[in-house]
């Protein structure tokens, strides 16, 4: 199994991302490629170049995070994010993680990978862990800003798949996120997605509201890619919060001598920031494609970038890709 990694993606490249592949590759024992600049990585690695483990693919340029995904993409054939992705379409690599522009990771994978058939859109599904019990897979969580009906009702399909695979959950309970739990509530979207996911052979249950998401009711949340980017960037704003409050807590039960305390308000926070922590999931994967693709979080350093490949192990060893290729394909004959 080769993991290719994407070197310069991400506010904290290349220094916190080679740092985290390494550590990757010696956890889980699997070969890493860094793509990136091969003088940059040739210092950064240096110690590392004749391990069998570890490979260097040269990628000329670099994609920035505020350019238009598909003009980068297009006229930069040769930036980290394609030359990754290529790596995946020729069989090089099992697997591809990029912290680089979201945007044009999709894209990438879209005009060089292609969708599975009877997809008409990928879309991220992010695991949200704040109730260990019960973890939700939130689905789409930034890839599509604007949706139609049956783009919601694939997500829901492909949602379905990935948690039965990856969660273990027999018949995933799948919900529409919504501002009410009627079925006459929500926008025309919701409402038109709402008539026909009742009409799939999916275990739908109807619409969940915010506050109903770690309460263990549903296992797949679905919803179009902007409200969904915004409801996992709240609850990674609110972790980043937790952990500074955490961190005061400290401070002030140190400079007061008040231990007891100290103990008790980090046994509060400290998991709860722990489950809601961008860094400790990683990444998420971006399903619909041909290829295991792995976006990881923009501000991932090297723990982040650590379990977003472990994300990408997971996904090879249980084969997710082909798995999503052959049943919704099933379920796209029986449409």
């Amino acid at each position: 199994m080769i993991i290719a990694v994407d070197a310069t993606g991400g506010e904290h490249a290349p220094h916190q991302i080679v740092k985290g592949a390494i550590k990757a590759a010696q956890e889980y024992k699997i070969e890493i490629a860094l793509v990136g600049k091969r003088a940059i990585l040739h210092v950064l690695a240096g110690r590392y170049i004749n391990k069998p483990w570890l490979t260097i693919v040269n990628a000329s340029q670099v994609i920035g995070p505020r350019e238009s995904p598909i003009e980068a993409v297009r006229s930069k054939p040769k930036s980290s994010i394609v030359v990754g992705t290529n790596l995946v379409r020729d069989g090089a690599a099992s697997a591809f993680v990029s912290a680089g522009n979201t945007g044009a990771v999709v894209c990438s994978a879209l005009l060089n990978l292609g969708k599975i058939k009877g997809i008409e859109r990928p879309a991220i599904g992010s695991i949200i862990n704040i109730n260990t019990a019960a973890p939700v897979l939130l689905i789409d969580s930034g890839a599509n800003a604007d949706c139609r009906p049956n783009h919601l009702v694939q997500f829901a399909q492909l949602g379905a798949i990935y948690t039965k695979e990856i969660l273990g959950v027999t018949s995933p309970r799948v919900a529409l996120l919504n501002n009410g739990e009627e079925k006459t509530k929500g926008n025309r979207l919701i409402q038109e997605s709402y008539n026909l996911l009742k009409k799939t052979n999916l275990n739908f249950i109807g619409n969940v509201e915010g506050q109903n998401i770690s309460k263990g009711t549903v296992d797949v949340l679905v919803t179009d890619g902007f409200t969904g980017n915004i409801v996992l960037k709240t609850i990674e704003g609110l972790g980043d919060t937790f952990l500074k409050l955490r961190d005061v807590g400290r401070v002030l039960s140190n400079v007061s001598h008040l231990q007891g305390r100290a103990f008790l308000f980090d046994v509060g926070l400290g998991s709860l920031v722990k489950r809601i922590d961008y860094r400790e999931y990683g990444g998420a994967c971006l399903l619909g494609v041909n290829g295991n693709i792995i976006i990881a979080h923009g501000r991932s350093q090297a723990k982040a970038i650590r379990n977003s490949i472990g994300l990408a192990k997971q996904s090879v060893d249980l084969g997710i890709s082909q798995i999503l290729k052959e049943q919704n394909y099933a379920n796209y004959r029986h449409r």
